[in-house]
């Protein structure tokens, strides 16, 4: 199976013609021609697109899977979708949970430098990534970014936090912003343009999102928040489109131009990546930020191109870290 190939969701209506190929994403794909394979710790994963989705990402030279699951049912749905295991490590374990404690022990213990979901619960994963004292949190906050590759957008657009936080305090959000930012300059953008949503891009006291909009502007303005640029509270359009922004009066250098969507709460996050993958066609890669290695999730609905694209983050923000630490990467 090629990353180019092309291949209708699941959901998708059989009248919609499929989506082309995310340009972003192959760019991405680029970026990673020679660097070495990342050795990464796939978490259960129990279906023909789990095992296929990680095995193009080995094919492709972005990842060597260490996978983690029942042995026999990895070979036997190999066998049924017609994929080679060949090769590939595998570390028995019984049931989804004991796979992703296992996962993290094998990075802990320095054999995995990535880690992707397969087929478990993300709430499964998440629960041992973040467990206190055996798990991979770091000093930062767990948060998500959805890589958005959307055919009717001239860059590539993230979106943050849709997957994890549910409901963030201010300070949540300032770490969130955080997280986002530092991934999206690892990618190569310099100053990321950060939109803060909310439903009216004026300062209301019953709508909390649009005041803490304003705080987080106010943060980056005296250092709480580092190298990015900041608007909000921009409402989706004005900060989409700058001529929505134009015809508001609104005067913003974020407006039209945006990196970076920090959304209000999961809910809203969720509903809009979901919006743009099933009515615009985008490409959602998913990248849980915050542990000790960067972690690949994605949805069991997820094309092969967000799968493989998702990879690809993981690969270069590993590199970007193991850099930083003047480290070659595993």
């Amino acid at each position: 199976m090629s990353l180019n190939s092309q291949r209708l969701h699941p959901h998708q209506s059989t009248v919609m013609p499929p989506a082309p190929a995310p340009r972003h994403y192959e760019r991405l794909l680029q970026r990673c021609a020679d660097l070495p394979p990342a050795r990464t710790a796939v978490v259960y994963p129990c279906s023909i697109a789990a095992l296929e989705a990680s095995l193009e990402a080995a094919h492709l030279g972005l990842i060597e899977p260490l996978m983690i699951g029942p042995r026999a049912t990895l070979l036997r749905l190999a066998d049924e979708g017609g994929l080679s295991l060949s090769g590939v490590e595998i570390e028995d374990a019984s049931d989804d949970a004991s796979a992703a404690a296992k996962a993290v022990s094998l990075v802990k213990q320095g054999r995995a430098a990535l880690m992707m979901k397969g087929s478990l619960h993300t709430d499964q994963l998440m629960h041992a990534i973040s467990a206190s004292g055996t798990g991979l949190r770091t000093g930062q906050r767990l948060s998500h970014v959805f890589a958005m590759d959307v055919p009717t957008y001239h860059k590539p657009l993230f979106i943050t936090d849709a997957a994890i936080n549910i409901a963030p305090t201010l300070s949540d959000k300032r770490d969130i912003c955080q997280n986002a930012i530092d991934m999206v300059r690892a990618l190569g953008i310099a100053r990321p343009k950060v939109a803060i949503l909310s439903a009216i891009e004026t300062l209301n006291e019953k709508i909390p999102s649009t005041l803490d909009a304003a705080a987080l502007c106010m943060m980056a303005r005296r250092g709480q928040i580092r190298d990015g640029m900041l608007d909000g509270p921009l409402a989706f359009d004005n900060a989409i489109s700058a001529e929505a922004a134009r015809i508001k009066g609104i005067q913003s250098d974020i407006a039209g131009d945006p990196d970076i969507l920090l959304v209000p709460d999961l809910v809203c996050g969720n509903m809009l990546a979901k919006q743009l993958i099933f009515l615009a066609n985008a490409g959602a890669a998913g990248i849980v930020l915050g542990a000790t290695v960067p972690i690949v999730l994605t949805s069991r609905a997820d094309s092969a191109h967000a799968r493989v694209g998702s990879c690809a983050i993981a690969v270069l923000l590993a590199q970007h870290a193991a850099s930083f630490e003047g480290r070659a990467p595993q």
